[in-house]
């Protein structure tokens, strides 16, 4: 009986990590996946209270945030919350949380970091030979049984040799940039800065990259900078052999504009992981062969989401140990990041 009691005062007295809507590995693994004997979750979603009634009424509790892109931490969450000191988002991207309330308020900020990177790096590359070889379309004729009523079907494009063009060469990009280098690809980028230590050509503007490649890879964050970066303007000089993939973020491309380029072949095709208003897609992408979608998991893989628990984890401990972060985001010279979910 003592011992029971000791648990439970123990476990009373740990810190509280607030979670605003669950993670996706929680769907995936169980509720359990995150546990820590070093903290506890407080589960917002759990509550019948309005959220800001709940948040006022464990306001002194809460020390940490577990955050994911489905749930913003917003300035007004964050207002509510003055014990707050860390806020460890599931996602590479950081469009959810509002950066600068963070830093105005000295509260950490943790990411997935480097984790994502190699299987996002990995989709680009597929989605990329799909849509050039026509694997997803092929398919569709092979079950439809079209090959032995229609016969051959149409070529595809080969990859090799193709000019590349990477709009944002942070971990992602560089990863992305090194494969498509190994199928004999030539690569060129658009950064916020020039990166003095790559060989590769950098061209101050996404006009003139999009001119100047075959293939144009979306791997920047949604910035108020980056929000419909890719517009008209640039889907024209990608051209009608142009072929497109984004993995960022929807909102970063102008999605009614992309969608009239596609319809009207102005634009070889598109290999599209996130959209502008997911989880809706527009209907008028469904019927095109040349388009090739996936619902927003070009990060998702056991192992990616298996080495993201332990992260997460490991980032709250260190957090409640004083210790340094594992993945810890350098908010000081960080541009604006537009809020919203996706």
């Amino acid at each position: 009986m003592a011992a029971e009691n000791q648990s439970h005062t123990s476990q009373s007295d740990l810190p509280y990590v607030l979670i605003l809507k669950p993670p996706p590995s929680f769907a995936l693994f169980g509720d359990h996946v995150l546990d820590s004997p070093r903290f506890q979750y407080l589960k917002a979603y759990e509550s019948p209270l309005p959220l800001p009634q709940f948040l006022h009424t464990h306001a002194h509790s809460v020390q940490a945030v577990l955050s994911s892109g489905r749930a913003p931490v917003t300035a007004d969450t964050i207002c509510l919350l003055p014990r707050l000191g860390l806020v460890v988002t599931t996602s590479q991207g950081l469009n959810h949380i509002d950066l600068s309330e963070c830093r105005r308020r000295g509260i950490a900020v943790a990411s997935a970091g480097n984790t994502y990177s190699a299987d996002c790096a990995d989709s680009v590359v597929g989605l990329l030979i799909d849509v050039l070889r026509k694997i997803s379309a092929a398919n569709r004729y092979v079950k439809q049984g079209l090959w032995s009523s229609q016969g051959v079907y149409p070529l595809g494009y080969k990859l090799g040799g193709k000019r590349v063009g990477i709009v944002g060469l942070g971990s992602i990009g560089t990863e992305v940039a090194k494969r498509l280098e190994a199928f004999g690809c030539s690569i060129s980028y658009n950064s916020r800065t020039k990166k003095p230590l790559v060989p590769y050509t950098f061209y101050p503007n996404v006009v003139q990259l999009a001119a100047n490649c075959d293939a144009l890879i979306i791997c920047c964050a949604l910035t108020d900078e980056t929000y419909h970066l890719i517009n008209k303007e640039v889907l024209s000089a990608l051209g009608k052999d142009g072929v497109i993939i984004n993995i960022a973020r929807g909102p970063i491309i102008d999605e009614k504009e992309l969608v009239r380029c596609l319809v009207k072949g102005e634009i070889r095709g598109a290999g599209l992981d996130v959209f502008e208003h997911e989880p809706d897609v527009p209907v008028e992408l469904f019927e095109l062969d040349n388009v090739v979608m996936s619902p927003h998991n070009a990060v998702f893989t056991r192992e990616s989401f298996e080495d993201l628990c332990k992260l997460v984890v490991g980032n709250f401990e260190a957090f409640f140990s004083n210790e340094p972060l594992l993945s810890p985001v350098a908010l000081d010279h960080l541009p604006h990041f537009s809020g919203g979910k996706d």
